[in-house]
């Protein structure tokens, strides 16, 4: 799914589309928020597959990973990803402990001066998408490396005109590599969306929110923010 596409559908989602639902009990959503339109929550992961790992047991654990959805595993999908062997979230991979994976959409804040009436007060709008189960370990080298040449394919593939090709690095460089990774799946027990996008406001503050989101604030790019790192840390 092309971004400006679900982006475009953010708003229509939030709208109050339907779905069914399991029960949710990660996030506090506003009934005027909740998104349960199973489609769009599967296009909105896959979109914005960067995602945040949240394990609680014996500590809370947070792990930045990118994810792959298999939308035909399990009632709600199945979500495939990986960690460092060196990283201790691994013992919560036991197929007991309890795990949220956050997916973050778009967000900004949201300047009273764009409403129809400026005796407000700000706000900031956002999507996500919490899904929620339990971590299980892939241990099999082959499914590994399934994994990583299905993670790749589907990143790499973002760049046209990319000749890189997972398939073709000797065995002799890949396995060692893979020795130093340990995989899970999460069979998705419960998925919730939050669209807060200021759809329950008037029609008029709408048009101001879309007015000016185009020219509003926004962080710097990965390039911008990555340029400016270098340069720091040359000083």
């Amino acid at each position: 799914m092309k971004r400006r596409d679900l982006l475009a559908g953010l708003a229509a989602a939030a709208s109050g589309l339907e779905g069914q639902q399991p029960n949710p009990d990660s996030l506090y959503i506003p009934t005027a928020h909740r998104v349960e339109d199973r489609k769009f929550l599967h296009d909105f992961m896959e979109e914005f597959s960067f995602a945040d790992l949240v394990t609680a047991s014996p500590s809370i654990r947070l792990t930045h990973i990118p994810v792959l959805l298999d939308r035909t595993a399990g009632p709600y999908g199945t979500i495939l990803g990986h960690i460092s062997r060196n990283n201790a979230q691994k013992e919560t991979f036991d197929g007991k402990s309890p795990a949220v994976i956050v997916f973050h959409g778009p967000e900004s804040y949201i300047s009273p001066t764009w409403y129809a009436k400026t005796e407000a007060v700000p706000t900031w709008n956002f999507a996500v998408v919490h899904a929620s189960g339990k971590l299980k370990p892939i241990t099999d080298k082959t499914a590994l490396h399934n994994l990583l040449a299905n993670l790749i394919h589907k990143f790499e593939g973002r760049y046209p005109g990319s000749t890189y090709d997972f398939s073709k690095l000797p065995d002799n460089y890949v396995y060692p590599m893979i020795g130093g990774i340990v995989g899970f799946e999460m069979q998705i027990e419960g998925i919730e969306g939050k669209c807060k996008l200021g759809q329950e406001r008037s029609a008029e503050d709408k048009a101001g929110i879309l007015k000016h989101l185009p020219t509003a604030w926004r962080e710097p790019t990965m390039a911008e923010f990555t340029a400016a790192f270098y340069e720091r840390a040359a000083k």
